[in-house]
C-alpha cells in the first residue's frame, strides 16, 4: 500500500510516522519548504514526545518520504489546517489547495480521507464538488471520508493508538475501506457512522469543552463579585458524581477549542445561542485579565510586567490562539515594560527572556498564564530581592499562596475574593 499525507503539521506527521512504522510506504507532503528541508534531515519542526524517534526510524526503515508535491497512492489523506477568518467563518482554502493538489495523482478505487477539523457538511457540499472534477464517480470509483483527529497535544502518539477513531464516509464502502487503514494501529474502537455526523462529533467534543470553561470562567467572575473562591466551590461541586466542571483560567487557547464552536456556529447561527455565549465569554477572559493587572500596578510609575507562560497549554510550545498573547498585547498597549519567560516557546517574542532571574529582576508583577511544570518549582524565596514590587498574579491557580505570603508577595488569584469590584473597580476594556 502506499498512502499520501497533505500537511505535515501537528496532526499530519504523526499519523503519516504512525502509518509508516506499520510498514506501509508513506509520502508526506507540505507546502512550506523549511518543514519538507527539516524533515529530509531528520529533524521534527516542533516538540511532542517520542515523535522524533519515530521519525529517525522510518527513515532509516525507508517508509516515508517527504517533498513539496504529492505522489500516486492507494490513500490520500488531507490534514492541513483550518484557520478561521476575522469574521469568525472557516477558512478553507488549506482543504481546497490539498484536494486540488491531489487530483492529479488520483486513479480509481483511490481513498481519500478528510482529517481537518471542517464545519458540518464541508466533504457533502466542499470537497466532494472538487473531487467530481476528476470525472471519476465519487462513491464508486473514489471513495471519501471523513475522519477527525480526537488526539492531546504533548501526548499525541500515545492517544493516536488508544483512542477511540470516528470514521464517517459518503457511503458505507468509504467507510469501512477508512475503518479498515486505521485498524492498522487504532487500539480504541472504530465508530462508522456518516460524514456529516463525523463532522460534528468532532466539534461537538470541543464545543462541550469551551461552555464547560465558559461556566468556569462565570463563576470566577461571580466569585470576583460577590467575594467566594471558585476553585474550592469548583472543587467541592466536582465531588458530586454526575458534575464535572473544568477550571477557570486567562481564556482558552489551541487549534480545537478556541476555533470549533465558531464552525457551528457559522452553519447555524439562530440556533447555536448557548456556543455563541460560551465563545463571547471566554474571547473576553483576557481582556479581564489584562484589566485586572491595570488596577494592580496602577499605583506605580512606568511598571514592568513579567509575563510566566506564553503558549496556549502547559508544557508544550504552542502558540495558537493562545489567550496570553492577547494578554500580552493589552498590557504592550497599555504602555507597559513586557517580559516573557516561556521554557518552552521557541518563537521570537519581543521582550522574550530566557531565564527566570532575568524577567523577574525589577518586575512590578508577576502573571502565572500558563501552568508549565517548571513554574511548580519556583523558589519565591530566593528571587523576592530581585522584584521591584513584589506581586503576583496566578490565572491557573498553580501556585501556594501560603508560600508567597510567607515570602512578602501580595498574593492574588482569579476567581477569589482577593479580586473584588468594590475594591479594585470595573477590569480593563472588552473586544468590539
Amino acid at each position: 500500500m502506499r498512502l499520501c499525507v497533505m500537511g505535515l503539521g501537528y496532526i499530519g506527521l504523526p499519523t503519516a510516522v504512525m502509518f509508516a512504522k506499520q510498514g506501509i510506504h508513506v509520502h508526506g507532503v507540505d507546502i512550506n519548504p523549511s518543514v519538507i528541508d527539516k524533515l529530509n534531515r531528520g529533524q521534527i519542526h516542533f516538540a511532542e514526545p517520542d515523535l522524533q524517534a519515530m521519525l529517525t526510524e522510518v527513515i532509516n526503515d525507508r517508509t516515508f518520504t517527504a517533498s513539496l508535491q504529492p505522489i500516486k497512492a492507494d490513500v490520500f489523506i488531507i490534514a492541513v489546517q483550518t484557520p478561521i477568518h476575522l469574521n469568525k467563518t472557516a477558512n478553507l482554502d488549506y482543504v481546497k489547495k490539498a484536494a486540488e493538489m491531489i487530483m492529479p495523482y488520483l486513479e480509481k478505487q483511490n481513498l481519500i480521507i478528510l482529517e481537518s477539523t471542517v464545519p458540518p457538511r464541508t466533504i457533502d457540499d466542499f470537497l466532494v464538488p472538487i473531487l467530481k472534477q476528476t470525472g471519476f464517480t465519487i462513491g464508486e470509483d473514489l471513495f471519501v471520508s471523513y475522519s477527525p483527529e480526537r488526539v492531546y497535544p504533548g501526548k499525541l502518539i500515545e492517544e493516536l493508538v488508544s483512542n477511540d477513531r470516528i470514521v464517517g464516509g459518503i457511503n458505507q464502502r468509504s467507510a469501512l475501506l477508512s475503518a479498515e487503514l486505521y485498524k492498522r494501529f487504532v487500539q480504541g474502537n472504530i465508530h462508522i457512522t456518516d460524514a456529516i455526523t463525523a463532522e460534528m462529533s468532532k466539534l461537538i467534543e470541543n464545543a462541550y469543552r469551551d461552555i464547560n470553561i465558559a461556566f468556569a470562567n462565570e463563576l470566577a467572575r461571580i466569585a470576583e463579585e460577590i467575594g467566594f473562591n471558585a476553585w474550592e466551590a469548583i472543587r467541592l461541586a466536582n465531588s458530586h458524581p454526575r458534575v464535572h466542571i473544568h477550571a477557570p483560567g486567562p481564556g482558552v487557547g489551541g487549534h480545537c477549542i478556541a476555533v470549533d464552536p465558531w464552525f457551528i456556529i457559522e452553519k447555524a447561527p439562530e440556533q447555536a445561542l448557548l456556543m455563541k455565549a460560551a465563545r463571547t465569554i471566554n474571547d473576553m477572559t483576557p481582556y479581564h485579565v489584562a484589566g485586572i493587572v491595570e488596577e494592580l500596578v496602577r499605583k506605580v510609575s512606568e511598571p514592568v510586567v513579567t509575563l510566566l507562560g506564553l503558549t496556549y497549554k502547559e508544557n508544550v510550545d504552542d502558540l495558537r490562539e493562545s489567550p496570553s498573547v492577547i494578554v500580552m498585547n493589552e498590557l504592550k498597549a497599555k504602555g507597559y515594560h513586557i517580559k516573557v519567560y516561556d521554557p518552552y516557546l521557541k518563537a521570537h517574542i519581543e521582550g522574550k527572556v530566557e531565564t527566570l532571574q532575568e524577567a523577574v529582576t525589577g518586575s512590578d508583577c508577576l502573571i502565572v498564564l500558563t501552568n508549565h511544570k517548571e513554574f511548580q518549582y519556583i523558589d519565591f524565596e530566593k528571587i523576592k530581592h530581585l522584584l521591584r514590587t513584589k506581586t503576583v498574579l496566578d490565572t491557573r491557580n498553580s501556585l501556594q499562596e501560603h508560600i508567597l505570603t510567607d515570602c512578602g508577595f501580595h498574593y492574588v488569584s482569579i476567581g477569589t475574593p482577593s479580586i473584588r469590584r468594590n475594591e479594585c473597580g470595573e477590569f480593563g476594556s472588552h473586544p468590539k
